[in-house]
């Protein structure tokens, strides 16, 4: 699991495995009748890889796995790791509201410039829209070290289900 750089929130991998797609998808599916510690749903060719509800916390983190035909006898695994897609889309609210807050804000300190008007209380709350996009960065940065632990066991019950 290496980035490509530092900034990445959802960590992303891609892997070529030497057997075809539909025994792998198999294997996977075969995992939610066992007494695992983790809850597996296969959607098509896409298997969602997550803790129980008892075990989860607000950062806790899911594997999505495509597993895809390439050729005759191999298979392409992409994985992308990331949040509760309800924590994700909470993050994503919040940072395009940022953003909104942040372009009319914008708008309305370049009218009140032009009209020769008092504008430092919309700057004043463009600066605060930055410092509330950096909080928005750290606060997700933070949720993915906290729950790099379980990451690595995801990853870890992706590689003994593949191999087994």
């Amino acid at each position: 699991m290496t980035a490509k750089n530092d900034i990445v929130l959802r960590p992303r991998f891609k892997m070529e495995i030497n057997e075809n797609n539909e025994s792998i998808l198999k294997r996977f599916e075969a995992t939610r009748n066992d007494k695992s510690e983790f809850i597996t749903t296969r959607v098509d060719n896409h298997i969602f890889i997550k803790f129980p509800k008892e075990k989860q916390h607000f950062w806790s983190p899911q594997l999505h796995l495509e597993i895809d035909y390439a050729e005759e006898g191999s298979s392409l695994l992409h994985g992308l790791y990331g949040p509760n897609p309800t924590v994700w889309t909470m993050f994503m609210f919040l940072h395009f509201m940022v953003a909104g807050l942040f372009i009319a804000f914008g708008i309305w300190a370049y009218t009140n410039w032009r009209l020769n008007t008092e504008f430092a209380v919309q700057l004043s709350i463009m600066f605060l829209m930055i410092l509330i996009w950096f909080v928005l960065y750290f606060a997700g940065r933070i949720g993915r070290d906290t729950s790099k632990k379980d990451m690595f066991m995801l990853r870890d019950f992706m590689n003994k289900t593949l191999k087994s």
